[in-house]
C-alpha cells in the first residue's frame, strides 16, 4: 500500500453513491471522485450538503483539489463537479468517449445546447493516458460496457471502477442503456483482474447485499475474482445471463434528470425568465392514445 495515497469515501444513501476525495499525503494535492449533488425527485430541491461535506474534509487536511474525477455520465445522480469547480477551480475530467454518450441522448432531450464534442468538461481522458495528483501517478483505464464512457482511474495502487463493479457478494453493473454492451462489459471487468490481487477497488455503489448489515465500498481483485455475477460462468454464459437480468430491472429513479444534466458535466439548465432552472421530461405517447 502506498503510504502518500490517501482516500476519504462518502456515501449518500439515497441514491447509494459513493463519492472519494483522493490526495498526496507529500503534496496536498487532491481529487474528487464522482461527487454527488443532492436532489430530491419529488420536489424538485437541490442542495449541496454532500460536496460541502467533502469541501470540509479537504480543507481540514489542507488538502487543494486539482481535479473532479467522472468515471462516466451517472444516470442515477445528480453530478456536483460544478459546485466543486466553482469552490475550487478544479479541472472536471471525463473519459473522452463522453462524446458518444452526448450524441446518444442530446436528441432524446432536444438538447440544442450540449455540443456532442465534449466541449462541456475540462479534459477527456483517453485510455491508457496518464496524470499526476502531486507526486501520485495516474492512468486511465476505458471499461466500457455499463455505457460507452466508462472509465476507472488507477491511482497508485487503488483503482475508482465507476459503476462497471460492485462489492464482490452484490454483483456487477447492468448494461442496458442506450450504448451499453454485456460484452463489452465482461472484457472490461477481465481487464480490471488482470491486475495484481492486491489491488484495491473502490466503488461507486453499494446496495448491501442479503445477508450484510453495513454499506462497503472498498475491496481487492483477488476478492472481485470471485464476485457472485462472474464466479463460474464463461464470457457467452454472463452476456446471456446478464441480457436477461437487465431485461427484468427497471430504469433508475433519476434517470431523467440525471442524465441531461449528467452530459452538460453537471451543469444545470440557466434560469428562465422567472429565476427558475426546469429539468425536461421527455413523455412517449403513441398515436391512438394522442
Amino acid at each position: 500500500m502506498d503510504e502518500r495515497l490517501a482516500v476519504e469515501s462518502f456515501f449518500d444513501e439515497p441514491t447509494n453513491t459513493v463519492s472519494h476525495l483522493v490526495w498526496d499525503r507529500d503534496t496536498r494535492s487532491g481529487a474528487v471522485i464522482d461527487p454527488v449533488l443532492d436532489y430530491d425527485h419529488r420536489s424538485g430541491k437541490a442542495s449541496t450538503e454532500s460536496p460541502r461535506r467533502i469541501l470540509a474534509k479537504a480543507r481540514s487536511e489542507g488538502v487543494r483539489i486539482d481535479w473532479v474525477l467522472e468515471t462516466h455520465a451517472h444516470a442515477d445522480h445528480l453530478s456536483a463537479a460544478p459546485y466543486i469547480k466553482a469552490k475550487t477551480k478544479a479541472k472536471i475530467g471525463i473519459g473522452e468517449h463522453i462524446r458518444q454518450v452526448q450524441r446518444i441522448f442530446r436528441p432524446v432531450f432536444n438538447l440544442t445546447d450540449v455540443s456532442g464534442e465534449g466541449l462541456e468538461f475540462d479534459h477527456l481522458f483517453k485510455d491508457g493516458e496518464r496524470f499526476q495528483i502531486g507526486t501520485l501517478a495516474g492512468e486511465v483505464m476505458h471499461v466500457p460496457g455499463h455505457t460507452p464512457a466508462d472509465i476507472a482511474y488507477k491511482i497508485e495502487d487503488a483503482v475508482f471502477v465507476g459503476d462497471t463493479l460492485f462489492m464482490p457478494d452484490y454483483g456487477t453493473a447492468r448494461a442496458d442503456f442506450p450504448g451499453g454492451n454485456a460484452r463489452m462489459l465482461y472484457r472490461s471487468i477481465q481487464r480490471l483482474l488482470q491486475l495484481p490481487d492486491e489491488t484495491r477497488l473502490f466503488m461507486c455503489h453499494d446496495y448491501k447485499a442479503p445477508g450484510r448489515t453495513d454499506f462497503a465500498w472498498e475491496t481487492t481483485v483477488a476478492a472481485e475474482k470471485k464476485n457472485v455475477h462472474l464466479a463460474g460462468k464463461s464470457e457467452d454464459e454472463f452476456v446471456a445471463w446478464r441480457e436477461k437480468r437487465d431485461k427484468e430491472l427497471a430504469a433508475p429513479l433519476l434517470l431523467l434528470p440525471s442524465i441531461q444534466a449528467n452530459i452538460r458535466a453537471g451543469r444545470l439548465p440557466e434560469a428562465e425568465s422567472n429565476g427558475v432552472r426546469y429539468l425536461k421530461i421527455p413523455i412517449k405517447l403513441s398515436e391512438q392514445e394522442m
